[in-house]
């Protein structure tokens, strides 16, 4: 989000709304297929997940937003690089068409080998990002004449969809923190919009080689003066978060509780309503687009010292979880498949049997196959699979046997066995969610103020930078509105 706006800035503007659109759309719509389909990662254990962020193990799996991204870019960057306009060198051309080649594949390959996805989520991912790509270069520049070339209609009918999209985005099964990113770049694309909208019709713009490009030209103004521009620019972007977030959370609350008094409020799953808190904290972790001024400092430190990669086994979400119960529950449901086509010859004794001799645990893995009876205490439920995370996925399976026929079995065994399995099984589900990362809370007014704040950064990047720069004297010499 820091190099968009450079490119803003230093005159690119067709390539930098280009990477805006494409990307927002990806992000919204793989977050919003994500969210409808609450399709989970790959199942761990057997994998070990490697990641270095714990809020995309909390996301579902199905598509991969870092594969529809990843694509679209590679995409569109050597639709660039292979057109006419180009006025790169052929060797440097090659070059950085096979960096970007690169780049795509250790994406993909990396969120494969890293456990976090799935041949499936890449394939449709990457579907996905070739096609967002493709539409973008083939009627980008048509949208744009649209868009900015007159009637305030188009823009304004461009952010009142975007809000509606927003607004239906489906509400998943988990507290999933795809809508936060989805809505992130909603408000970033409802600021480049109007804010290219309306710099195309001030008369400080030019009209080529796209309608609101920034006045740049590197020869006439000189790196010293360039590189002011990106520092305050970037500063205007950070003291503008600075402000208008907290302002806006504590200024919205109290709207929002007389809008649900008049019963006009529309709640969403997992975020709680005004009517159920005094105010927001003040420092809540709620971005993963651009970091706060506060966080700057450790940002820094985690660059000249990176963290390790953590390995993750287990599930990790609440998606992640359910899947692993289904996966045990589906094993044992084969398990007694199995048995029950099986014919177990019953085992001699030397003693005549006790009320409990009528069960035996039978072990059957790759190499081991063993059977033991049980006196008169009912049998020991098998040792929870999630006291070690690796034994969630059975390579053997448990069955209770009956030595004689059911009709001899005593009843009170039976209920005493099935009694035990089910606390049994009480007490595995109780461990795997104790263990899972615990969303933050997440407050109504959250999704209006990234959509202000979001949308007032990106206008800053495509208008109100290039005006502050004017203002300052740091504009083109030679440009006069």
């Amino acid at each position: 989000m820091v190099a968009l706006p450079v490119l803003f800035w230093f005159g690119y503007t067709a390539m930098a709304r280009a990477m805006i659109h494409i990307l927002a759309l990806g992000v919204f719509f793989t977050g919003f297929i994500k969210d409808m389909l609450c399709l989970p990662r790959p199942l761990s254990p057997p994998l070990r997940r490697i990641t270095m962020s714990g809020s995309a193990a909390l996301e579902y799996g199905f598509p991969s937003t870092h594969t529809t991204n990843a694509v679209s870019v590679a995409f569109y960057v050597v639709q660039v690089l292979r057109s006419s306009e180009s006025t790169l060198n052929p060797n440097t051309s090659v070059i950085l068409e096979s960096l970007t080649y690169l780049y795509v594949v250790t994406i993909i390959v990396g969120r494969i080998y890293c456990g976090m996805h799935g041949f499936a989520d890449v394939i449709v991912g990457g579907t996905l990002g070739a096609a967002i790509s493709y539409l973008q270069w083939i009627f980008g520049e048509r949208i744009d004449e649209y868009l900015y070339s007159g009637s305030s209609v188009a823009p304004i009918l461009a952010t009142l969809v975007t809000i509606v999209l927003v607004r239906i985005h489906p509400e998943p099964a988990d507290d999933c923190p795809c809508f936060d990113d989805g809505v992130a770049f909603a408000g970033v694309l409802i600021g480049c919009e109007l804010g290219c909208w309306h710099y195309a019709t001030s008369g400080w713009a030019w009209d080529t080689p796209a309608p609101a490009t920034v006045p740049f030209l590197i020869d006439e103004m000189g790196w010293p003066k360039a590189i002011l521009r990106v520092a305050i620019g970037i500063l205007a972007i950070f003291v503008w978060r600075g402000v208008m977030k907290p302002s806006l959370l504590r200024v919205l609350p109290p709207v929002f509780r007389i809008i649900e008094r008049m019963g006009l409020n529309l709640p969403r799953r997992f975020f709680v309503q005004a009517s159920e808190y005094n105010k927001v904290p003040a420092q809540i972790k709620d971005d993963n687009v651009i970091p706060s001024v506060s966080e700057l400092p450790a940002l820094i430190t985690s660059m000249r010292h990176p963290r390790r990669r953590a390995v993750s086994v287990g599930p990790q979400s609440a998606a992640d979880a359910y899947e692993a119960l289904a996966h045990r529950d589906k094993v044992r449901r084969e398990s007694v498949s199995k048995s029950a086509m099986a014919s177990p010859a019953k085992l001699p004794t030397d003693s005549p049997s006790a009320p409990g001799d009528y069960f035996t645990l039978q072990v059957t893995g790759p190499e081991t196959r063993a059977s033991s009876e049980f006196s008169s205490v009912p049998p020991t439920p098998p040792l929870s699979k999630v006291a070690s995370s690796d034994q969630l996925v059975d390579h053997g399976s448990s069955v209770y046997t009956p030595l004689t026929s059911s009709s001899e079995a005593p009843s009170t065994s039976n209920f005493v066995i099935r009694d035990a399995e089910r606390k049994q099984d009480e007490k595995e589900e109780r461990e795997i969610f104790s263990k899972l990362e615990k969303p933050r809370v997440r407050y109504d007014v959250e999704v209006v103020t990234k959509l202000i704040v979001y949308s007032g950064i990106c206008w800053i990047a495509v208008e109100g930078g290039p005006l502050l720069f004017e203002l300052l004297g740091l504009g083109m010499p030679k440009h006069y509105p």
